[in-house]
């Protein structure tokens, strides 16, 4: 059960890894004056297991294994400009994505309108 007991610790490792704060919260950048900072749901779920054989005859075998998945998505955008800190949620994926930065954009250019007039 050696083997299980490594492959079960080097998957945990691996995951611990991954999951950071890092990972959901992403790195921040600018446009047109915004900060933007998106923040991010990962899901994900894995199993392990092992066995030792053998037989009559004296030979046997073992093995271990994992397995697992797992998803990332978008959900919510920090906006920092010089109006404030917002979060705004993104409801469905990319698309929403790239709703929420037309929006931003939008205004932020109307903003640098307004104040070149």
């Amino acid at each position: 059960m050696e083997h299980v007991q490594e492959v079960l610790k080097t998957s945990l490792e691996e995951l611990e890894r991954v999951l950071s704060t890092k990972t959901v919260v992403g790195e921040p950048f600018v446009i047109e004056g915004n900060t933007l900072i998106p923040l991010i749901s990962i899901g994900f779920g894995f199993g392990a297991g092992g066995n030792i054989g053998g037989k009559k005859s004296g030979d046997g075998g073992q093995g271990a294994g994992t397995g697992g998945g797992g998803g990332i998505r978008p959900v919510a955008l920090v906006i920092i400009n010089k109006e404030g800190v917002r979060v705004e949620p993104i409801k469905s994926g990319m698309a929403g994505v790239f709703e929420h930065l037309g929006d931003t954009l939008a205004k932020a250019m109307k903003e640098k309108e307004d104040d070149d007039d």
